[in-house]
């Protein structure tokens, strides 16, 4: 059997060693990541794209959880075992580092990055199925969550998000499988949003991850 090698990366007929293997421990190492994360993110989005120095604190928190850096991770009060909620203005690169990250870790479980409105939309067609389908056991990435509108079926609304975080909930707490949320809005919206009880989850459910309000929007 092949051994796993989570320090070495092989994308293509490249590859970036992005840490050191001592026994069974991997030390990881910060700068290497970030230039795997370039090479992969000019592959995958173009030869613009770039990794902001005004990023390098939420790129390093991110990085540190990824990997599960415990020491790292306990100083900047992460929990591995948890979920992201990475908040920021619009245009300030969540969804894409959402999809960049997963790829330092091809040997974790992978998540799947699913716009929160295509879920609604899957509402308002298949009804409370959704939901359900949306309780299973994979880890999941909601995106832009906020944005979307309520649902409706059959002429009953329904706050579809918000049950779905709840469903997602119990799945924590019975099975330790995460969820992951990218959104714009900040606490005091998500909870005008989505109400208290489902705020109080989140609070169980995530890290919160948020860029400063004064980043800038990197899609200009």
């Amino acid at each position: 059997m092949k051994q796993i090698q989570p320090h070495i990366i092989i994308d293509g007929d490249q590859k970036f060693v992005i840490g050191e293997l001592q026994g069974s421990k991997v030390t990881y190492d910060f700068d290497s990541i970030l230039k795997y994360l370039l090479h992969k993110g000019q592959e995958q989005f173009g030869t613009m794209f770039k990794l902001y120095e005004e990023d390098r604190d939420i790129l390093f928190k991110l990085c540190n959880y990824f990997i599960r850096d415990e020491a790292n991770c306990k100083r900047l009060d992460i929990d591995t075992g948890k979920g992201l909620l990475l908040s920021g203005p619009v245009g300030s690169g969540k969804t894409t580092l959402m999809k960049l990250l997963r790829t330092i870790v091809p040997h974790q479980k992978p998540y799947k990055i699913i716009p929160s409105r295509n879920v609604v939309f899957g509402f308002n067609h298949l009804g409370y199925k959704t939901i359900e389908d949306y309780g299973d056991t994979h880890y999941l990435c909601f995106d832009d969550l906020g944005i979307e509108p309520m649902g409706r079926h059959y002429g009953k609304d329904c706050n579809v998000m918000g049950e779905i975080i709840l469903s997602r909930y119990e799945l924590f707490l019975n099975h330790k499988i995460k969820t992951h949320i990218t959104t714009n809005l900040n606490a005091q919206e998500l909870e005008e949003r989505y109400g208290n009880r489902v705020r109080s989850r989140m609070r169980e459910l995530f890290n919160l991850i948020a860029f400063e309000t004064s980043t800038r929007d990197k899609r200009k």
